[in-house]
């Protein structure tokens, strides 16, 4: 095979570069998600506890963090294509190591290897994909690859637990060995080689980024298993990550070669951009994930009904962003789209917002329907008006700083959730307790049907289930209409973005 120049001309689509990206990207986004089911047969192989275990997670998810905003820096230092080979042989290296691990602590060291290798993997995928096709044709590209982000998480939970029912879950990561090497003969083939820009690396910048991300991402995701600031760990972690964060601010406004170019959030779109992905990714994956929780836990779904609930979501999503990237953003006003998209998020949250202990399957499913709609309509359109002002040398750069905000917008709104859903059960549940008394008609009423009474041991049982159950309807109920406002909270910035010249796409968060 001959490379190609991502530079691609208008009468030739690089269906090998867009098949290979889109591998890239989904070894990525599938190692999320497949990862999860594995978790309770991890911590029983090497006898851990939970919090123990949660350190596969969140080793990678720091990791990860930390790296994504260095994709620009490394890719003019040894080329785009040296590094997203080197990346992913790197990921698949970790992970066949992962599915070798001996020990837990092993298994921590090659997950975050796997965070640092697959950091890169998703803004060079966007880039790559963005520079190949011209501009008429890039929201055609942009809705492969959206479809090939969106399915893969989906289909990772039913993956992983195939893989480790009926193998092991050392088979969750040697899945991902084929999907690399294919990747990895398609890109050596056809994607030409980069030029290259000797830098210097500016290692003081780099420890203060590292530390303020890493510090940070820390603190999201073991604050709520800790107490948050009752712990001594996650306040100095707090105040480490705000320490290093203000500095390696200060570095960037006060010196030309900072180690990430902080610089293009002068640009309106961009900021604005980012800062509706991160507060999309707080709607989005807040709602998300409480829903295995919610359906699970108090409404007693089987673990697999619980996962039939994502493939309409996934499946909705899909077809929105085909739909959004290949015909609408190219016929109208992408912050139109946008607007239409964060509506229906915030419809999707209200509608699971207005739910109770006696919802159905489809009650459950729809909601994540109308929510799949309105991911394609926000992606696509908002790295439209993102991406519209920068310049294609910076775009390796822009993608990771955009992934990052993204991946932060997530962390934030996992740990606000989970926080709001304990701190609003325990709320809930004082206040019903202070109104049903064992004098109570309304207790008695309830019980009568029962044969017992609020003064048996057994009455008592009953009652005592039942507001534990009203209280946590109650604290998710609240917790998704939060998530619905904050979707709407978002429409305003949209009055911030203009409107690109020409709507072509533009490389999507996943």
């Amino acid at each position: 095979m001959t490379a190609v120049s991502t530079d691609a001309s208008p009468d030739r689509v690089p269906v090998a570069i867009v098949v290979a990206v889109v591998l890239s990207a989904i070894l990525e986004v599938l190692d999320s998600t497949v990862v999860n089911v594995a978790l309770p047969h991890i911590k029983s192989s090497f006898g851990a506890t939970t919090d123990q275990t949660t350190w596969i997670l969140t080793s990678y998810i720091v990791s990860a963090v930390v790296v994504m905003p260095l994709t620009g820096f490394m890719a003019r230092r040894i080329g785009r294509k040296r590094l997203i080979l080197s990346a992913i042989t790197g990921f698949a290296l970790f992970s066949m190591l992962c599915g070798l691990a001996w020990s837990l602590g092993s298994i921590v060291a090659f997950r975050m290897g796997q965070g640092m290798f697959g950091a890169f993997l998703i803004p060079l995928s966007q880039s790559i994909l963005f520079d190949s096709f011209p501009k008429e044709k890039r929201g055609q590209a942009m809705a492969m690859f959206g479809l090939g982000v969106v399915v893969a998480p989906v289909m990772g939970p039913t993956i992983g637990a195939i893989l480790t029912d009926a193998y092991s879950w050392r088979m969750v990561f040697f899945v991902n060995l084929p999907i690399a090497a294919l990747a990895l003969a398609m890109l050596t083939g056809e994607l030409a080689d980069s030029p290259t820009v000797k830098t210097r690396i500016d290692w003081a910048g780099l420890g203060l980024m590292a530390l303020a991300i890493g510090a940070l991402q820390y603190v999201l995701d073991q604050g709520q298993g800790k107490d948050w600031f009752a712990s001594h760990v996650i306040q100095a972690a707090a105040l480490i990550s705000a320490v290093a964060g203000a500095l390696f601010l200060w570095r960037a406004v006060t010196r030309q070669d900072n180690i990430v170019n902080l610089r293009m959030f002068g640009d309106a779109n961009f900021a604005a951009g980012n800062a509706i992905i991160a507060g999309f990714a707080v709607a989005m994956f807040g709602a998300i994930a409480i829903l295995p929780l919610f359906v699970q836990g108090l409404l007693g779904y089987p673990v697999i009904e619980a996962g039939y609930l994502f493939i309409p979501r996934g499946i909705a999503a899909g077809f929105s962003m085909v739909i959004t990237g290949s015909v609408l953003v190219t016929r109208y006003d992408p912050r139109l789209l946008a607007v239409f998209g964060l509506g229906l998020t915030a419809a999707s949250n209200f509608m699971m917002g207005g739910l109770n202990l006696n919802a159905t399957f489809w009650q459950l499913a729809w909601p994540g329907v109308v929510g799949g709609l309105g991911m394609g309509l926000v992606f696509v359109p908002q790295s439209t008006l993102a991406f519209a002002g920068i310049d294609s040398s910076q775009q390796d750069e822009a993608s990771g700083l955009y992934g990052v905000t993204r991946q932060l917008g997530s962390s934030i709104g996992i740990a606000v959730v989970g926080a709001m859903i304990v701190r609003g059960i325990a709320t809930d549940t004082a206040t019903l307790t202070g109104h049903v008394t064992a004098f109570s008609d309304t207790a008695y009423a309830m019980l009568n049907p029962l044969g017992l009474t609020p003064d048996t041991p057994e009455g008592a049982a009953v009652l005592a289930g039942q507001i534990a159950k009203q209280a946590a309807m109650m604290s998710y109920a609240r917790t998704f209409n939060v998530l619905g406002w904050v979707a709407i909270a978002l429409l305003p910035i949209l009055l911030f973005m203009r409107k690109p010249a020409t709507s072509g796409g533009a490389p999507i968060a996943h």
